[in-house]
């Protein structure tokens, strides 16, 4: 029943992760300098799950689900044009994040239903837990 318990927290712990990804991704939307003028825009972040081994890890079982990696999507940035603009290129064009705000809130939708989901069954599996220890006493 513990291990019920350590896979729910587990994606607890991962989908946190996601969603402080995710945040990022929306703060960094319209970032289209380093910070020293060049135009290298921000370049959206991607958290990858992966699910845990069921063998020992440091003497401890590794259960549920972890966040392997956060990783750069390497998908093209939005060229838009503004000839005029201090950070165009010679065709007139400056590089925008390759992120879309829509995606990303319904990203955020889907990761807050998960957490929620895997709170409750966090819950479910603590009432199991409580109920097995009335039977004993």
């Amino acid at each position: 029943m513990f291990g019920a318990l350590d896979t729910s927290t587990s994606a607890l712990v991962a989908h946190r992760t996601r969603m402080e990804v995710i945040s990022a991704n929306i703060a960094n939307a319209s970032s289209i300098d380093d910070g020293h003028g060049n135009n290298v825009p921000f370049r959206r972040r991607l958290a990858i799950l992966a699910p845990g081994s069921d063998g020992t890890s440091g003497g401890r079982r590794s259960r549920g689900v972890h966040v392997r990696e956060i990783e750069l999507d390497d998908s093209e940035f939005r060229k838009v044009h503004a000839p005029g603009h201090p950070l165009a290129d010679a065709a007139g064009y400056v590089n925008h994040p390759n992120i879309d705000p829509i995606t990303e809130q319904i990203n955020a939708l889907e990761v807050a239903r998960a957490y929620e989901a895997n709170i409750q069954a966090a819950e479910a599996t603590k009432t199991m837990m409580q109920a097995a220890l009335r039977l004993l006493a």
